[in-house]
């Protein structure tokens, strides 16, 4: 669970002292005069039951791998299940279960994580956490405000491979980027139809002016199986998801940030062409506040439905080597 959700808890907690009353049947009159004349210790037991009623609402029974998860709505959760049909089947209490019969456990029982927990070893339910600002304008991104960027391993691994054990490239299929400017071949994954998202986006940018080409030739790559930089973490790259686009014109919070203290923004690239990623299902590293303005990646379960699709990549198997 991330600690950005225990603000919501007190304030249900809050609203749960503001409306509780002690039951009549469980007060005598002695009780009620001893109260009345003492009022300071009437608040006080008056907040104590609060807190317990509070605390009772919310208590579920523990699972094996984690307690019942209590601070993401089952709206939110099942979006995992809209994202990625073929392979999820429903939300079960705290499991989430695959259509092979996997059982995954949402919230893993370790309570509320600071920032760099959330990010290095999140759980599933973490990963929706902060909600992602799809379609919006320039907006510079909160303090520690990286919404998708917290990637659960095990789900991932599942759910597209582990590169590290060449369970990705016989999925990965070739898109031509930007078929009629650039002619790069670029392989990503086919599961969940990414080949075919990517390939939608490429040829909705191709038909952008050719003012937008600075930002997009050449893309600095797709598929690679490596690590995040100073981690163990497989990057998105490595399950065949993410695209970088030209490094010139973008921007990584590491490349500026030579002293400690808040990170400064800043960002190049065109929202013209943010906007038609997430269209697609692909999130983007600009929307963090540690940006990294080049990267996106398929992400559905954290945008709205995503656009429909007018054709399809080309299905020739790619013949990259596991890197």
């Amino acid at each position: 669970m991330y600690n950005g959700w225990t603000t919501s808890t007190r304030k249900r907690a809050d609203n749960a002292r503001k409306s509780s009353t002690f039951p009549a049947t469980s007060i005598n009159s002695h009780t009620v005069q001893f109260m009345t004349r003492f009022p300071s210790l009437r608040t006080a037991l008056t907040l104590l039951a609060a807190s317990a009623q509070a605390v009772c609402a919310h208590a579920e029974p523990a699972e094996t791998n984690g307690a019942k998860t209590a601070a993401k709505p089952a709206a939110d959760l099942n979006r995992l299940i809209a994202a990625y049909p073929d392979a999820l089947d429903r939300i079960d209490g705290n499991w989430l279960i695959w259509r092979d019969g996997t059982r995954m456990a949402l919230d893993d029982g370790t309570g509320p994580k600071p920032f760099a927990a959330w990010l290095a070893t999140p759980d599933i339910e973490d990963t929706l956490a902060i909600p992602y600002p799809a379609g919006a304008g320039p907006i510079e991104p909160a303090r520690e405000s990286d919404p998708g960027r917290a990637r659960n391993t095990v789900f991932f691994d599942k759910m597209y491979g582990d590169c590290r054990k060449g369970e990705v490239r016989g999925r990965l299929r070739q898109i031509v980027w930007l078929p009629t400017k650039a002619g790069q071949r670029l392989s990503v994954t086919s599961v969940n139809g990414v080949a075919d998202r990517l390939d939608a986006v490429s040829k909705e940018l191709d038909a952008l002016p050719a003012t937008f080409d600075t930002y997009l030739i050449p893309s600095a790559g797709t598929y690679n199986c490596r690590t995040i930089a100073g981690t163990d973490r497989v990057s998105a790259h490595g399950h065949g998801i993410a695209i970088d686009l030209a490094v010139s014109q973008s921007d990584y919070w590491k490349w500026g940030a030579k002293t400690p203290g808040a990170i400064a923004y800043r960002n190049r690239i065109p929202l013209e062409i943010v906007h038609i990623f997430e269209r697609h299902g692909f999130i983007w590293g600009g929307r963090w506040y540690h940006y990294d303005t080049m990267h996106f990646e398929y992400r559905p379960e954290l945008l709205p439905p995503l656009a429909p699709l007018t054709g399809t990549a080309d299905a020739t198997p790619s013949n990259l080597p596991e890197k």
